[in-house]
């Protein structure tokens, strides 16, 4: 826009502010109706995630196996009924020892914001009893109105049940197909594109393929350590809450100090202000042997997202999908650092797409989208 002079209206750093508010609307408009889609359409997404969830975590398993002269659909039936019985044994003894110590748990939450608030003096640890024994009540009116919601239980336990055999069915398809997936980006974006386009998938699954197996080992070992701490000391419901380790391990930073502070309440309830702290010190070792060790082995090569990052996109996916969200937002927002990596080191050069880097891990073909360094 110019004056009548001739000379521009704004100034040049008007201008490039005024560009840039442009595409950060655009970007943000964009990003809303995504997310607008994912909710309306969460009968479909939700399988979908967790199937590429599936995929990442089972694909060397796959790939073990063709290795071994299976055929690729014979493969991936023998990875499902692994994944069925390893996901539904290890459901059980979660569920059950959470279940057995559950109501335990409550009540030494209770009796250790009553000792908080005794020998403290902090009136905040009132809300902490509160809150167990809310938690209480509300889990035996659930139990005694639970002739009259059956039907709304079998309608939430179907909704369930179809949620996991469409993910199941899923994963099946994308370990059987995985060596069809470069193929697919080239249909879909012919020439340069399809390069551009197969190297954004794969490096957004690398991510994703980091984060899962990366994830798991890490949650299992801070489980067992804990729970053998746990054990040591004679805290009650130790195994219930070592499983509580497990599940929250997924949700980043959040989950771990959540689930420790509940292990800490537990010990200061039913074995004291010494057994307490000697359990808030087996959490923190085994947090500093997660972080210092465990983190830079293990997940080195994965998308490493600040802190802060990472407490934002939890709080977001729980804003939009409840705890399902919170679940899935690392992994989704470990696969958009992926992407937005991806395209800086291609475009970064000049304006235009570069060769890929000569680093780069060569094609598995184990996975939809092999690993490769977003680090």
């Amino acid at each position: 826009m110019h004056t009548g002079t001739g000379k521009p209206l704004l100034p040049e750093p008007a201008r490039r502010a005024a560009a840039w508010c442009a595409v950060a609307l655009l970007v943000t408009g964009v990003a809303a109706v995504g997310v607008w889609l994912c909710i309306v359409l969460k009968t479909a997404v939700t399988p979908l995630l967790l199937a590429l969830l599936g995929t990442a975590l089972l694909g060397p398993v796959h790939g073990w196996l063709v290795r071994r002269k299976l055929s690729r659909a014979l493969a991936a039936i023998l990875t499902c009924v692994t994944l069925v019985a390893v996901v539904g044994g290890a459901g059980y003894i979660v569920v059950k020892a959470l279940i057995d110590s559950a109501e335990q748990i409550v009540d030494s939450v209770q009796q250790s914001g009553d000792w908080i608030k005794q020998h403290l003096g902090i009136t905040a640890a009132d809300d902490l009893g509160s809150a167990a024994g809310s938690l209480k009540d509300l889990v035996a009116k659930w139990g005694a109105k639970a002739a009259s919601g059956v039907l709304a239980g079998l309608s939430v336990l179907g909704s369930l049940l179809a949620t996991s055999v469409l993910s199941l069915l899923l994963t099946f398809f994308f370990l059987k197909d995985s060596d069809r997936a470069a193929g697919l980006a080239h249909s879909i974006a012919p020439g340069p594109a399809g390069d551009t386009l197969e190297a954004i998938g794969r490096r957004a699954f690398g991510a994703v393929e980091g984060f899962m197996r990366g994830t798991t080992f890490i949650a299992l070992i801070d489980a067992v350590c804990i729970t053998v701490g746990l054990l040591i000391l004679r805290v009650p419901g130790a195994v219930g809450l070592g499983a509580l380790v497990f599940v929250s391990a997924y949700i980043p930073y959040l989950g771990a100090t959540l689930s420790g502070a509940v292990a800490v309440l537990v010990a200061l309830a039913d074995r004291g202000l010494v057994i307490a702290l000697w359990t808030l010190g087996v959490i923190l070792a085994v947090q500093q042997l997660e972080g210092h060790i465990l983190q830079p082995m293990i997940q080195s090569r994965t998308v490493q997202m600040h802190p802060a990052m990472v407490m934002l996109a939890i709080t977001a996916g729980a804003s939009v999908a409840g705890i399902l969200g919170m679940l899935l937002a690392v992994p989704v927002t470990a696969a958009a650092f992926g992407v937005v990596g991806e395209l800086r080191g291609r475009y970064s050069a000049g304006g235009g797409p570069s060769a890929p880097s000569g680093d780069a891990p060569e094609p598995s073909g184990d996975s939809p989208e092999p690993s490769a360094d977003t680090s």
